[in-house]
């Protein structure tokens, strides 16, 4: 199978096929076609650019105008293995799910060569630890319990960016954890009060949501009679 992305795999047989990437700008048809090559490649199948003044891939053009494509060479950097909590009082969760990363890892004969541990928000994009992570070049495979530890969105992103350097991360268990939702939810609504309302009565109104939301009775079916 080619594995193109998160969820989306196509079998060899699909290169007989006519396919077209579409989107607008800045969405990632590069990035597509880069990784869709690449698996080509790494199975064995010839591929053809036609666009020498742009390719998704590194390639050569001799003076015959052939192009050539070369296999990307694979990344046998180091493993590391991320987790992450939101808040200090979950510290010792953050040991356990380093443990059982280890454990599963094992299980699964993944070698991890260094463990990063961090304490912030799912939704905060200044993690120092992870972007340390994620711009060492040495770093060839990231290894994460959840999806969610992550980043609580845009994960496919991450894992678009990394393949284009060819480098991978590795999900554990892709069930999603609900432990840290209204911490979330709290902190994306206390930042769109302080946009609209100001930062003083920002955290103010986000609690008022969130608690209007959880004391919310469930709706009931309608009585037919």
């Amino acid at each position: 199978m080619l594995s193109i992305g998160a969820g989306l795999e196509l079998p060899e047989e699909a290169v007989t096929e006519t396919f077209a990437i579409l989107g607008k700008r800045g969405v990632g048809k590069t990035t597509t076609a880069r990784v869709l090559t690449e698996e080509l490649l790494e199975v064995g199948l010839p591929v053809l650019i036609l666009d020498p003044t742009n390719l998704p891939v590194p390639a050569r053009q001799l003076p015959t105008g052939t192009i050539l494509v070369d296999p990307p060479g694979k990344n046998t950097g180091s493993v590391v293995a991320y987790c992450r909590v939101s808040s200090h009082d979950q510290k010792a969760d953050l040991e356990r799910q380093a443990g059982r990363v280890l454990t599963l890892s094992s299980k699964r004969g993944i070698r991890i060569d260094k463990t990063v541990t961090e304490i912030g928000s799912g939704l905060n994009g200044r993690r120092i630890k992870l972007c340390k992570v994620l711009s060492d070049p040495s770093v060839a495979t990231i290894v994460v319990e959840h999806r969610d530890r992550l980043a609580r969105f845009g994960v496919a992103y991450f894992e678009a960016a990394l393949a284009a350097h060819g480098r991978t991360m590795i999900v554990l268990d892709d069930k999603e954890l609900e432990d840290d939702l209204a911490r979330d939810l709290t902190e994306v609504l206390t930042s769109m009060c302080a946009r609209l309302y100001g930062r003083r009565s920002a955290a103010r109104r986000a609690a008022s949501a969130v608690a209007a939301i959880e004391n919310e009775p469930d709706e009931s079916p309608l009585d037919p009679a």
